[in-house]
């Protein structure tokens, strides 16, 4: 009889509102024992298989295979150089007048090297524009950092664009 009375008095005191909070908080506990524990214990449990059948290391393979693929994407068989050129083809063939760029190697302590681009051109909006897409198409290997534009006069037609961009390798 005690019990009842205590539960009562527990009601009565804690309102609506908290034996609802309680609720939910019984509710979150059992859903953690009965649902997610299982679940995580069959994950590791899965992992430990894959691994065993696939010859794998141990560790996380899905991210293993994810940063392996990563690698692979800026692993090109194109050489610095060749992306230069084609950069300027594409410069070219959208009518932009370039004129010398400066490019410099950044080192990073990583498997992925930098060659930043700084590379002022002159041209039309529309012209700096098309560069720009088709450059970041068909160079997938290239990032674009900062644009800066500038007008020599307000009625001129042409602008002055200073690009900076990266050509992102892996190291041979």
């Amino acid at each position: 009889m005690t019990q009842k009375i205590l539960l009562v008095r527990l009601r009565d005191e804690l309102g609506s509102s908290g034996m609802a909070a309680v609720a939910l908080l019984v509710g979150a506990a059992l859903f953690l024992f009965l649902v997610l524990q299982p679940l995580q214990e069959r994950s590791v449990r899965l992992d430990e298989h894959l691994t065993a059948t696939q010859g794998l290391p141990a560790g996380n393979p899905a991210a293993e295979d994810r940063l392996s693929a990563f690698y692979r994407f800026f692993d090109r068989p194109e050489e610095t150089t060749d992306w230069l050129a084609k950069l300027n083809a594409i410069g070219q063939g959208a009518g932009l007048e370039l004129r010398a760029a400066e490019y410099k190697a950044i080192g990073t302590n990583t498997r992925i090297e930098r060659y930043e681009i700084f590379l002022p051109v002159t041209g039309s909006y529309q012209s700096v524009r098309l560069f720009l897409q088709r450059a970041m198409r068909e160079i997938p290997v290239l990032s674009l950092d900062q644009v800066s534009f500038k007008r020599s006069q307000e009625s001129a037609d042409l602008v002055d664009a200073h690009l900076r961009l990266t050509l992102h390798r892996v190291k041979p």
